[in-house]
């Protein structure tokens, strides 16, 4: 329960869209493993070019969970715009507006759960 006390703005809104990603993940799910291989691939790639601009003057000590980060984001963006090919998806939205109304609904309990901890906590 401490975490979700102290975690800051930015931190929920990554949440946010970690549940977003998550919740269509699951629902257009695809075992191939091309897919799977090829958003690795671009994760590496992208993750260590962000790594090494991040870190430019060498001294720069990134945490792990931030480095985790620079490879998350590039993973999970290619493998989304891979499951949603075809679907009729406009940007980041379903054609479907019951499945975007679920996914705003999980966010939202999310979000409520957040700042209910950070209420009790005070």
């Amino acid at each position: 329960m401490k975490y979700f006390a102290n975690l800051t703005k930015g931190r929920i809104i990554l949440w946010c869209y970690f549940i977003w990603y998550a919740f269509f993940v699951t629902r257009y799910f695809d075992a191939s493993r091309n897919l799977w291989l090829t958003s690795l691939g671009i994760a590496v790639i992208v993750g260590f070019a962000l790594l090494l601009n991040a870190a430019t003057n060498g001294s720069s000590r990134i945490g792990f969970w931030p480095a985790a980060r620079f490879f998350m984001m590039p993973f999970c963006v290619s493998s989304f715009a891979a499951l949603v090919k075809g679907h009729g998806f406009f940007l980041i939205f379903s054609p479907r507006m019951q499945e975007n109304y679920f996914a705003l609904g999980i966010i939202l309990a999310f979000c409520g759960f957040v700042l209910g901890v950070k209420m009790a906590r005070r």
